[in-house]
């Protein structure tokens, strides 16, 4: 069975000009499986049987840019990760950083990456200048993506810093930390962009839009029959309901989250069509996120589905 995993991370070299690394400490061991893009990775793909990466930078990637100078920083990065993947094209894809503190840039980057390069969409972490994707100011990145044919991978970065007071603080500062990020609060922060992209009406403008969202879903899966309840087109003045946005809008992946009561909650809501399967290497690691795909309690074709038929479908893979 061949093995697609896509939400894989990857970091500039430290002292890269204009590229940032996430401002959270990470053991020696992760830093060092970031930093590359050749054979250890590789070795390590090959000692779990996963087939394909697409890498991304990881958070906060691109989205910590300033507009000055964003745009040839992202370009700069792009065409670096290009030439790593072009050492091992049948084994790594990519999805494209962007500059989305120049939107009409980061538009014009998207196209460049998928056209030239053979990116296969872009990643997005969290807001940019507190702002959502939903925010008018994006949409013609948006526009560009379906026009593309690509998806946009909404993946979760360290929420803006009037958020994190509001509501993490106060705590015993790792707790606080934690919270606020991979135990809680980037995920449903993450999860919330996608309900604000349908309730902005992004997908009725775009409708052939695509976006992914890791983690099982950002929490989405769980809240998704409560909200679509709530969140009706009578009182949203949408043309669907939520759930047949999320349905048909929304791809979602295994990445991080390896427990099968949460999973089965994600089949249930959204279909075997709609998640696909990832790592989230290096900060899960390969081995682990295999003995879940294999263990899964899925029929066979839709193990297919999920480990790389949904992948090669959405990504032309």
């Amino acid at each position: 069975m061949r093995i697609i995993a896509i939400e894989e991370h990857y970091a500039a070299a430290p002292g890269q000009p204009g590229v940032r690394l996430s401002a959270a400490p990470r053991p020696g061991e992760v830093e060092a499986r970031l930093l590359d893009l050749g054979d250890a990775r590789i070795a390590d793909m090959d000692a779990a049987g996963v087939d394909v990466q697409v890498v991304a930078h990881t958070a906060p990637g691109a989205q910590g840019y300033p507009a000055a100078g964003a745009a040839a920083l992202a370009r700069e990065e792009n065409d670096r990760l290009a030439e790593a993947i072009g050492r091992h094209p049948d084994r790594l894809a990519a999805f494209a950083a962007l500059p989305t503190a120049d939107p009409a840039a980061a538009a014009g980057e998207l196209e460049r990456a998928v056209r030239d390069l053979g990116f296969r969409g872009a990643m997005v972490n969290g807001t940019t200048d507190g702002r959502f994707l939903d925010d008018r100011r994006f949409w013609p990145l948006l526009e560009r993506a379906e026009a593309l044919g690509v998806p946009v991978y909404l993946h979760p970065a360290v929420p803006p810093a009037a958020v994190v007071d509001a509501y993490y603080a106060g705590l015993p500062a790792g707790a606080s930390d934690l919270l606020a990020t991979t135990a809680w609060g980037w995920h449903i922060e993450t999860g919330l962009h996608v309900l604000r992209l349908v309730l902005a009406g992004v997908f009725d403008r775009f409708p052939a839009l695509q976006v992914v969202v890791g983690h099982l879903g950002e929490a989405l899966p769980f809240m998704l029959a409560r909200a679509n309840a709530v969140l009706s087109p009578a009182a949203t003045g949408l043309e669907r309901t939520l759930a047949e946005y999320v349905r048909g809008n929304v791809h979602l992946t295994t990445s991080g989250f390896f427990s099968t009561a949460p999973f089965l909650n994600t089949l249930l809501e959204v279909g075997a069509d709609r998640i696909l399967f990832a790592v989230d290497y290096p900060f899960s690691p390969n081995q682990r996120g295999v003995a879940f795909l294999d263990t899964l309690p899925v029929s066979p074709a839709d193990r297919e589905r999920i480990a790389h038929g949904n992948a090669e479908r959405l990504l032309r893979l």
